[in-house]
């Protein structure tokens, strides 16, 4: 019998009988991995562990812990979801169903305009349940694409991507693939369930234990609103028990912690329908969080050598054209107002209005760098099922900052720039950041080369000198120049991209952007874009989600509330808030109205971090007793002027103050 020589990733080898397949080669690699492997990768594609390996194969067994194995396992079971649907409606028709980050979505649509119920999640989790005990084994199979239409034929969005696929239109939703001989792949397991389906699967439905459905939700046909409505089933799918347990503790972690729900429970912010989607009002204790937010980034920048401007909230078509953005960002920006002759559009972005002002007089090289820095309200258009609350929103305000240097003052501006940035993240809590450093893409850019390595090596060495842990993604920067983007994770883990730092070798070029060298000859600048929150909406967001509403003591809108045991320790309670404000603290008293103990944990839902109680020994003494958020007791008898330079150190160390204000190089 003939043999095969299959490559392995370590440069070894390993030698197997002709016609073996990836699950005959993790069995002799170990019994260990023949258990543990879902699929194989050959030559870096994703292959079925059944289908047959070929000699000089470089060949890598794919685990289902791994990223790759957790794609295949969320594929899979999306199928098994399909497959118990159309089991429980008959007549119903599936659409899509891909994989996503953490599990895995299918569009269906049910007959007659149903829909479904949180009991039909139920039913149908118990179905697939039978499916994967039933031990179903995954079925590749080729066939023309006049086969496929009659085998689709009672699923109309079947048919539709079998004949997109074999037209040569893109189809991102893994749902089939025409080879250059025009044969299309699906898979069959069961009495005959059938998915197109460009693979790879895992061996059998018996693999797929370890999922949940979540949620239905509204998903048009291909995200276009003049397409039908399909219902779109959610699900949630890992490698074993324990990694399905956590994720879930994570999400239901994530609910309480969702910021719309803490907005609204905490007298924040609100979201009237008659204003429409993604636009938000903000209450008073709300709008004073965001002033904290606002005030410090100010007093950050004043101390860091930038100069505040602002700029109208619409400009006339002729700003837009010359910028670029009605040709490549018209989709997201709100249609033009008819004005005097002339169209006028909300802003979507604020850089246009700063490269005005750059240019409203001659500037000299030593002039550079030039840093503006505006809190602009921006206006752009989201679809209305992509807005999510503040963290998503058509109207919005950035922390923009435009930065205009010399292309030799790239280096030096970069370093100070994301030094800036994570001591004012740091400030408001956050420790761990992860970075993406995006380069100059291949196939289009502007600038020339030798401008392209300078920024993007400042760039890396400003990403070095951080000491900040970051990935490259090769070709992933705008044509216009590369960029680093900085998440943030929070303190259930989750990551939050916030700030980037962006090179642009394009606006000065359009505009024709000038400065005085030093050689008296004209030069084009450099302009860097500089988000640091990305939007106040969406960081006050992101906070409130990370402090699960706990803000910090000195962004708490109420720092302090003082409750009088009964009427007669009013006047002293009253006192001890003047006491309180006059010290610079945010403070209220709760009148003795209600019972003590319930005023108590009124205050500790409203997440105050100080409640006060005084009584008869209090007012005697000149002591309070003090509930501290989180603390296991109260701390009785102490003394109101040692609480007091507690509470100033807290706020200070707590971000009022945090670290040093001038890393901007002058």
């Amino acid at each position: 019998m003939s043999e095969l020589t299959i490559i392995l990733p370590d440069g070894s080898s390993r030698t197997l009988s002709e016609g073996a397949t990836g699950a005959d080669l993790a069995a002799n690699i170990g019994p260990g991995l023949a258990k543990a492997a879902v699929i194989v990768t050959v030559d870096g594609e994703g292959r079925d562990l059944i289908r047959p390996l070929g000699d000089g194969d470089l060949v890598s067994v794919v685990t289902a812990d791994s990223n790759e194995g957790l794609y295949t396992l969320r594929h899979s079971t999306a199928h098994v979801l399909a497959q118990a649907v159309l089991d429980l409606w008959p007549g119903a028709t599936h659409a899509i169903g891909p994989p996503i980050e953490h599990g895995f979505y299918y569009d269906f649509e049910l007959p007659g305009g149903a829909a479904f119920t949180s009991d039909d999640l139920l039913a149908i989790e118990v179905r697939m349940r039978e499916i994967v005990d039933a031990d179903q084994t995954f079925e590749r199979h080729e066939v023309t694409a006049t086969e496929a239409l009659d085998l689709f034929a009672a699923h109309r969005y079947k048919v539709e991507i079998i004949e997109k696929v074999t037209a040569g239109d893109v189809v991102v939703d893994m749902a089939g693939e025409a080879s250059a001989d025009g044969t299309v792949t699906y898979y069959r397991n069961g009495d005959g369930f059938i998915d197109l389906c460009t693979g790879p699967h895992v061996p059998s439905t018996g693999r797929l234990r370890h999922f949940a459905l979540q949620k239905v939700a509204g998903a048009y046909w291909r995200g276009d609103e003049k397409q039908p409505m399909l219902q779109r089933i959610y699900g949630t799918a890992w490698a074993d028990k324990k990694a399905l347990k956590g994720h879930l503790h994570r999400l239901a972690e994530a609910e309480k912690r969702d910021h719309r729900r803490l907005a609204t429970e905490l007298d924040l912010v609100s979201w009237p329908e008659a204003l429409g989607p993604g636009l938000a009002v903000w209450h008073p204790k709300g709008a004073l969080v965001r002033k904290l937010i606002e005030d410090y980034s100010r007093a950050r920048h004043e101390a860091g050598g930038y100069d505040f401007v602002f700029s109208p909230h619409i400009a006339k078509s002729i700003l837009w054209e010359t910028s670029g953005h009605l040709d490549f960002y018209a989709d997201g920006m709100y249609p033009p107002m008819e004005v005097d002759g002339a169209s006028y559009y909300p802003k979507p972005m604020n850089c246009p209005f700063h490269v005005a002002i750059f240019q409203s007089g001659q500037c000299s090289y030593r002039d550079l760098p030039r840093r503006f820095f505006e809190l602009g309200a921006v206006y752009r258009y989201e679809l209305s099922g992509a807005v999510h609350g503040l963290l998503r929103s058509r109207g919005f305000t950035q922390d923009d900052s435009h930065i205009f240097c010399a292309p030799d003052q790239i280096p030096g501006e970069l370093a100070s720039l994301l030094a800036f940035t994570l001591s004012v993240l740091r400030a408001f809590g956050f420790e761990d950041f992860q970075a993406k450093l995006s380069t100059r893409p291949e196939e289009k850019s502007v600038g020339d080369d030798a401008l392209w390595d300078s920024a993007t090596d400042g760039l890396r060495e400003a990403l070095n000198a951080a000491g900040l842990e970051y990935v490259v993604d090769e070709g992933g920067g705008a044509f216009y120049g590369p960029k680093i983007d900085v998440d943030v994770t929070d303190a259930i883990g989750r990551p939050w991209q916030l700030s980037t730092i962006q090179l642009d070798f394009n606006l000065p070029e359009r505009f024709d952007l000038e400065y005085v060298g030093a050689d008296g000859a004209r030069h084009r600048p450099v302009m860097i874009h500089r988000a640091l929150m990305g939007s106040i909406e969406r960081f006050f967001g992101v906070l409130l989600e990370h402090y699960a509403g706990a803000f910090p003591l000195w962004l708490a809108p109420e720092q302090v509330r003082v409750l009088p045991v009964a009427n007669e320790h009013q006047a002293y309670a009253t006192s001890v808030r003047e006491a309180l404000v006059d010290a610079g603290l945010r403070a209220t008293v709760d009148p003795a109205d209600e019972p003590l103990g319930k005023r108590v944990r009124t205050g500790k839902v409203q997440k105050i971090p100080h409640i006060l109680v005084v009584g008869d020994d209090d007012a005697a003494h000149g002591t309070v007793g003090d509930n501290a958020r989180g603390a296991e007791s109260p701390e009785r008898d102490l003394p109101l002027d040692m609480f007091l330079l507690r509470l100033a150190a807290a706020v200070e160390s707590g971000g009022l103050v945090a670290g040093p204000v001038e890393e901007v190089a002058s």
